[in-house]
């Protein structure tokens, strides 16, 4: 069968659409390294390294078309003085996003410097071009948790991903 000018033209048509809107998916993907700082809420203390947040954030932008990479630089017990002194190993060069859990480690072993601490990491990050994420304690309300009380499940690690990944996308896109 034949095809007629018209169809050859629906065709072609078609074709542009379907190469215009991969094109235009592909420039909104965004690639690069995010580091996820903080203690032992981003660590992931108490389950497997794959359902940590950080590994689940990954998942969760990689599916969304995103060439990243999320290391997970969570340590159980992190003070926020502790996060400051080990800040240029931990963000290597080439990060463009720091996820900064500063959890609840400073009130528990009596710190009184947070403030000033989480300040030092942000101005440190800002002035080399990193973009930081503040993840809050607040966002650990009503997330499933373990029997601790503190730290959560594999499914409230999930859903704790999926709430920071909107911000961590829009500053990937910056």
């Amino acid at each position: 069968m034949r095809s007629t000018p018209i169809i050859t033209a629906f065709r072609a048509l078609a074709a542009a659409v379907c190469f215009a809107t991969l094109a235009v998916a592909h420039a909104h993907a965004a690639s690069g390294t995010i580091v996820a700082l903080g203690a032992s809420n981003t660590y992931g203390k108490g389950v497997a390294r794959n359902q940590a947040y950080p590994a689940q954030l990954e998942a969760i932008l990689r599916a969304k078309g995103h060439t990243v990479r999320v290391i997970n630089a969570g340590i159980n017990g992190n003070t926020t003085r502790q996060m400051l002194a080990r800040l240029d190993s931990a963000v290597a060069k080439g990060a463009s996003v720091v996820i900064l859990q500063p959890g609840g480690n400073d009130r528990r072993k009596g710190e009184g410097d947070t403030a000033q601490n989480i300040a030092e990491i942000q101005s440190r990050l800002s002035a080399r071009g990193v973009r930081v994420v503040m993840m809050e304690n607040s966002m650990f309300r009503g997330l499933p948790k373990q029997p601790d009380g503190q730290h959560m499940t594999p499914e409230g690690y999930r859903m704790l991903a999926e709430a920071i990944a909107g911000q961590v996308e829009g500053s990937l896109g910056r």
